[in-house]
């Protein structure tokens, strides 16, 4: 059995254990092929583990009518709705009432903290490297913490933040321009990281223009 195999077996097995009622019925009923494809084509290979993930969890609408999202990523930093959204049921078989309802229950749960986010089962299946990439880009910036080996100060951590929210190669300019530095400074900060080996400078001639990315800013994800 692969890890991910024996990993979610115990993830469910521990959601139905600790469930009763309807709640435990959704999680028997509701869970299937999607989802699980969800968690190994997209979760997994980002984060290795099921921490704080909760399969068919519960939600109350603004007329406190019961529904489940397909999973809700509840670390301590926030509340994140995940749906795998399929073509059939979410579109081809919802008629404008279904439709109008699904919007604002989103947009309820927004304004009660959540952050939702929907990929749909034929990205899942086909095109998980962008589920996977959208994914990480929405949560990098909530995720990246200090550790015991690089230490991370506020202004260091709003200089990553701004490299993983933009989505490219961060120039001097970017930090220049978003926290209204000078050049000099927003060089410095940008240095910074470099000697903590969390970006990589990308030398154009005999310049340093850009900054990527490290491997080891992946390990200041959760």
């Amino acid at each position: 059995m692969s890890s991910f195999e024996q990993s979610y077996a115990e993830f469910l097995e521990i959601h139905e254990k600790h469930r009763s009622g309807e709640r435990k019925g959704r999680l028997v009923r509701g869970h299937g092929f999607a989802e699980k494809l969800l968690l190994q084509n997209v979760w997994w290979p980002l984060f290795g583990n099921f921490h704080n993930l909760h399969p068919e969890y519960e939600v109350y609408d603004w007329n406190r009518k019961s529904q489940f999202l397909d999973f809700a990523f509840l670390p301590e930093f926030g509340r994140f709705g995940i749906e795998c959204d399929g073509f059939q049921s979410h579109i081809k078989d919802m008629d404008r009432e279904k439709h109008s309802y699904a919007v604002n229950r989103d947009n309820f749960l927004t304004g009660m903290g959540w952050r939702m986010f929907h990929f749909t089962f034929d990205d899942v299946q086909r095109r998980p490297e962008i589920c996977r990439m959208l994914l990480q880009l929405s949560l990098a910036p909530h995720l990246i913490r200090v550790d015991s080996h690089t230490s991370l100060n506020l202004k260091d951590r709003e200089v990553l933040h701004l490299a993983w929210s933009l989505g490219r190669k961060i120039r001097p300019k970017d930090v220049q321009n978003h926290f209204k530095i000078n050049f000099r400074t927003a060089r410095h900060r940008l240095g910074t990281l470099v000697e903590k080996k969390l970006l990589r400078p990308v030398i154009n001639g005999k310049d340093i223009r850009f900054y990527e990315l490290t491997e080891s800013s992946l390990e200041k994800l959760l």
